[in-house]
């Protein structure tokens, strides 16, 4: 019988890299989202690994007994995990760059949409109703709300309103 008890320092390596992870995912910075990306995809292969037990022989009927065989589908799962990881990174560093070239920083900012629902589920309304039916606010109330929430050193502008806008 082949032991399936885990080693108990990759288990907490396992959960030291999907929190750290997670929290880099949390972030605004695409940088930051990248490298949480890769350390919970790390994450998720060791777990793999770990799940699929300890190594044994080839999986090839003749070659190895039957019951000293390592299973191949963790092996299969984390080899695709790797070519998706890949994909990935190369999406999210593309983005990066391009962000960075347009705006001189990688941060992800609030949209209009993000603002409206937050203020309506402050409010306990629904999300989805009708814009037309009940507005509060028009387009150009919520565009003066927002500001670059990256550049600190902004001065305000007057909106055609008289609001400031930064």
């Amino acid at each position: 019988m082949i032991e399936t008890s885990p080693n108990v320092v990759l288990v907490l390596t396992i959960a030291a890299l999907a929190a750290v992870g997670v929290y880099l995912l949390l972030e605004r910075s695409l940088t930051r989202v990248l490298l949480g990306i890769i350390l919970l995809s790390n994450a998720i292969n060791l777990l793999f690994m770990v799940a699929g037990g300890v190594p044994g022989g080839a999986p090839i009927i003749g070659v190895s007994e039957e019951g000293e065989m390592s299973d191949p589908l963790p092996q299969a799962m984390v080899l695709t995990a790797i070519v998706i990881t890949l994909g990935m990174t190369a999406f999210l560093l593309a983005m990066a760059y391009r962000s960075w070239q347009l705006n001189q920083h990688d941060e992800v900012q609030d949209d209009l949409e993000d603002r409206r629902v937050a203020r309506r589920a402050a409010a306990d309304q629904a999300a989805y109703t009708d814009s037309d039916a009940d507005v509060t606010t028009t387009l150009d109330e919520d565009a003066a709300e927002v500001r670059d929430e990256t550049d600190d050193d902004a001065q305000p502008v007057e909106s055609a309103e008289g609001g400031d806008v930064r």
